[in-house]
């Protein structure tokens, strides 16, 4: 008989909690060893409080303090943190990168933040309290000023002895970069290139142009763009002069780019990015509701739409069974090229792709479509109504309303997200709650506007 990994995972939870309660910290260790931080992270999660905090404080202090890194922002590592006495909190930070170490700080109250620091060296404090001052979601927020740069003026010798040194003190790097006296970014040297150059040869012959940098109030989704378009491993955060203030690595890209798409899919589908994904019912509902209750006045929009036009409906009830089909269709068309064009704006290639094609497009292809379903759909409407004795030019009405709408559809559904983008907006906040509201609306006013005339 298999077991699932959800009941490998509760066992694992129960006989860790039975360890915890029994203090035998040395099983505890053992069954631990093998799994990677993200793994206890995970299980830490699924604790209680008690239990939680005794499992931090019986991992040792590396272990502990990268589970702490991998698990999910928000108020369960924040409490965990606070938790711990002052010194605690301080000897897991002390083994964090400073980066990772200031997502953790950045989540406390004030008060227990400045306990915190009050623990670490005075150098360390500072260097977290400096990065504490750029929002969390820009370059700033997200680069670490642990780097390895060297001078421009001195020998590939000098600078691979430098390298030495400082590498150290720094994790995982792969290119050192150039700066002159003033600490100004030059270039970069490829950590392979030093080490296999003569010693005597100068760095300022070896430099390579900085393909690309970013000031530290860039977004972090930006940041992404530019390390994917480029193929970096790291990308130089800069201040307006130039002076080289840190870097962001592509590991800190990857959980960016899963907190961005989390965040457009949410505001996609209508749903506030504040809710918490592993959150409570309650919390999801208070997320939810006021964007349901939104959609519910601009629904009521399109039924005075239907209010206003009931005498010509009760008329022609040709015109009820229609009318689903036409905001129906116009709804998807116009879903179809949201998700094209959002999806097109978070992949795009640079500032110098031309994005006002992608209007024309998806305006051409809403003509083309509108006007094959319109057929098709106005087919089917003519012979219905002659089949049951209405007129047929019913066929007609439904042909330019459906293609009115496709078109209408098409263009709101590329524009608005286009615009947004334009105006540095997150083009993903052009939800389907608007844009089906919208071509409901349109649709009804087309199709009972025309059989009013027509008809």
């Amino acid at each position: 008989m298999t077991t699932s990994p959800i009941d490998e995972s509760l066992g694992l939870q129960e006989r860790i909690a039975t360890l915890i309660s029994e203090g035998d910290v040395s099983a505890l260790e053992a069954m631990l060893e093998e799994l990677h931080p993200s793994d206890i992270a995970d299980v830490l999660e699924s604790l209680g409080d008690d239990l939680r905090l005794a499992l931090v404080r019986a991992l040792p202090t590396d272990v502990a303090s990268e589970t702490l890194a991998e698990m999910e922002e928000g108020e369960v590592r924040a409490e965990l943190l606070t938790a711990l006495a002052p010194a605690e909190g301080a000897e897991l930070l002390h083994e964090l990168p400073d980066d990772d170490a200031t997502d953790l700080v950045g989540e406390l109250p004030p008060e227990a933040r400045d306990r915190l620091l009050a623990e670490l060296p005075t150098e360390e404090a500072g260097e977290i309290r400096d990065l504490l001052q750029y929002d969390q979601e820009s370059a700033g927020g997200i680069m670490t000023t642990a780097l390895v740069s060297v001078l421009g003026n001195i020998t590939a010798g000098e600078a691979i002895e430098a390298v030495r040194v400082r590498g150290r003190e720094v994790e995982d790097f792969y290119t050192v970069f150039v700066v002159d006296e003033n600490t100004r970014l030059l270039g970069t040297v490829p950590l392979d290139d030093l080490i296999i150059s003569d010693t005597d040869h100068r760095i300022d012959e070896l430099i390579e142009p900085t393909v690309a940098s970013v000031l530290p109030g860039a977004d972090q989704e930006e940041v992404g763009h530019m390390i994917a378009r480029y193929n970096l491993v790291s990308l130089p955060v800069v201040s307006d002069d130039g002076v080289l203030l840190g870097r962001v690595t592509f590991d800190d890209v990857i959980d960016v780019i899963e907190a961005e798409s989390t965040e457009d899919l949410l505001l996609f589908s209508g749903v506030s990015d504040d809710e918490e994904l592993r959150g409570t019912s309650f919390e999801a509902v208070r997320a939810r509701l006021p964007w349901l209750l939104l959609n519910t006045m601009t629904a009521s929009l399109a039924a005075s739409v239907v209010w206003i036009f009931r005498s010509e409906i009760a008329a022609a009830t040709l015109l009820a069974v229609v009318m689903p089909v036409v905001a129906g269709l116009g709804g998807n068309a116009g879903q179809q090229a949201l998700a094209v064009t959002v999806r097109r704006l978070a992949t795009s290639a640079g500032p110098l792709e031309a994005r006002g094609q992608v209007v024309r497009k998806e305006i051409l292809v809403a003509l083309l479509n509108g006007a094959v379903i319109g057929l098709l759909v106005a087919g089917a409407a003519a012979l219905l109504a002659v089949s049951m004795g209405a007129d047929a030019r019913l066929g007609g009405v439904v042909l330019l309303a459906m293609w009115g709408n496709i078109a209408m559809a098409g263009f709101a559904g590329s524009f608005i997200p286009t615009f947004l983008d334009r105006m540095g907006q997150d083009p993903a906040v052009a939800s389907t709650v608007f844009l089906t509201a919208l071509t409901d609306l349109t649709g009804f006013l087309l199709l009972l506007g025309l059989a009013t005339v027509i008809l």
